[in-house]
């Protein structure tokens, strides 16, 4: 499930140890609440995504804040770039 895939990223990119993919909630905030994390973890999140998915996102759009919202926004939209 492409849920799933993306807590994997989430976590082996961040290297969160302390961490397990079945732990992050998919609906639970990325930023501030939730996992708690920021620009930097988003920046290194979003070159994973492009990396693997081949998806660009404009770091100060509204919509990529959108996007990161949680993991579940985060699937949808690589559900919807890959569509296209």
């Amino acid at each position: 499930m492409l849920e799933q895939e993306v807590k994997e990223l989430i976590v082996d990119v961040l290297q969160l140890e302390e961490i397990a993919p079945a732990d992050i909630d998919s609906e639970a905030p990325l930023f501030v609440e939730g996992l708690g994390l920021d620009s930097i973890d988003a920046l290194e999140i979003g070159v994973a995504l492009q990396k693997r998915y081949g998806i660009t996102l404009p770091p100060e759009s509204q919509e990529t804040r959108r996007h990161f919202a949680s993991v579940r926004a985060l699937a949808a939209m690589i559900e919807a770039n890959r569509k296209k």
